[in-house]
């Protein structure tokens, strides 16, 4: 059965998402979004695309509504045009997974991502037109909405409000995803030299070996050509890493204390807070402290980040991917958006990215995911829940630990942060037989 995760719909594209399932989906969107404006639709650059989109449009004609197609175009460029449109949108990419998963993500009419009450009820929807069964006939020639990447462009280009990044070189890495076409215009736009690379989609090649979950070869190519940064977007180009002068990977975590910095400087950071999820360094924490930016923590995901911005009034939030959400420019994160940003404030300081990176420290961190028998709550076993304080009263101030179960798959996430490598590995081996004990006991 079909249901939302942090990211809408996800999984294999043939399994998961058959023709009969996807244009429920389609049909579910109508008679829960709404019959209003006609739907927009774009999507990233996999071999299965085309035919999903095929699908959900045809759901979407079935119940008496129209749809517009933009093709290939991140996900937040979709958000920007079912915000200047107000109109529902859909979004086809399974972000940064292979090639052979998809997924469908829904954008209201304010380009936000719909509240989970809403995704409850197309939940349901969907349920009962698959339950019902029956054919839907296959869409008539589907009207394509021209000009809305140039659109996406102009837009975020005008947010350096007449600045210019002239004389920047920067390298960018595509991943032969859905920012293959608008990455090297956008910055170009923008004044900038830049040389791109992965943005040869061929529909299985989206996050091969590149973008922001491999970020080592831009590392490379920005050495090799002597750039002044890098930036690696993921499949859909809603996240972003960037890599500084030296090739070294500056992660969202950074991301956020550049911009925290510049924001608050600027006179533009709302409230004089940013919205982090737990799983953000300790080093970024401190720094947000030692420079009187208060810090608000949220669980894991961009719906927790943009529900506390939102509820607080804040300008500013992301995630350690490089999930990054400026309030008051979009509505979602925006990989090409914070690419400009960072790069704005590298030309208006006159400072090398690895200088600015350097406004936090990152303490080493380790992770590891305990698969486990059935989903466990840590928090509900006595010992697990003691050996964890534990853990945490030998670290103190000089690290943390985290630990808690995944949303989507019987697995338990432990994480510690250190003053060193080897004692962060430490902690989370310790409590990994721990968690294992656990898990036999359930």
């Amino acid at each position: 059965m079909l249901r939302f995760g942090t990211d809408g719909i996800r999984g294999d594209a043939d399994r998961d998402l058959p023709t009969a399932h996807v244009r429920a989906v389609g049909r579910a969107a109508v008679r829960v979004l709404g019959t209003g404006e006609p739907f927009v639709i774009g999507r990233d650059t996999r071999l299965s695309g085309p035919r999903i989109e095929a699908d959900l449009v045809a759901g979407i004609v079935a119940e008496g509504a129209t749809a517009y197609t933009v093709g290939v175009l991140p996900t937040p460029g979709v958000a920007y045009l079912a915000a200047t449109r107000s109109a529902p949108a859909a979004v086809i990419s399974a972000s940064h997974n292979p090639f052979a998963d998809n997924g469908i993500k829904f954008f209201d009419r304010s380009g936000h991502k719909p509240a989970r009450e809403v995704e409850a009820a197309l939940e349901s929807s969907i349920r009962d037109l698959i339950s019902e069964g029956g054919s839907t006939p296959d869409a008539s020639a589907v009207p394509v909405l021209h000009g809305g990447a140039e659109s996406y462009v102009a837009h975020l280009v005008s947010l350096l409000e007449g600045r210019s990044l002239n004389g920047l070189r920067v390298v960018v890495d595509a991943a032969n995803g859905a920012a293959s076409e608008v990455a090297a215009v956008t910055l170009s736009a923008a004044g900038a030299d830049v040389e791109v690379i992965n943005a040869s989609p061929d529909g299985t090649n989206i996050n091969e070996d590149c973008g922001s979950t491999h970020p080592e070869a831009l590392q490379v190519e920005v050495k090799r050509t002597g750039a002044a940064a890098g930036l690696a977007l993921d499949g859909d180009a809603d996240r972003v890493l960037a890599v500084d002068e030296s090739g070294a990977v500056v992660d969202g975590d950074q991301i956020m204390a550049i911009t925290a910095l510049d924001l608050r400087e600027r006179r533009l950071l709302r409230h004089g807070a940013v919205a982090v999820t737990v799983m953000s360094n300790l080093g970024l924490r401190s720094a947000m402290c030692a420079a009187g930016i208060d810090v608000v923590e949220t669980d894991v995901g961009d719906r927790h980040v943009l529900a506390a911005m939102q509820e607080r009034g804040l300008s500013l939030g992301g995630e350690q991917s490089g999930h990054v959400i400026f309030g008051d420019m979009a509505t979602t994160g925006d990989g090409l958006l914070t690419g400009l940003m960072i790069l704005d404030r590298m030309v208006r300081s006159g400072r090398p990215l690895s200088d600015l990176a350097g406004a936090m420290t990152r303490l080493p961190q380790v992770l590891e995911s305990v698969r486990v028998p059935t989903r466990m709550d840590p928090d509900a076993i006595p010992a697990l829940r003691a050996l964890i304080e534990q853990v945490e009263g030998r670290l103190g101030d000089r690290g943390r630990v985290l630990v808690r179960p995944s949303g989507t798959e019987p697995v338990v996430r432990v994480m510690a942060e250190a003053p060193t490598e080897e004692e962060a590995a430490e902690a989370v081996a310790e409590i990994r037989v721990a968690v294992e004990v656990a898990a036999r006991g359930t």
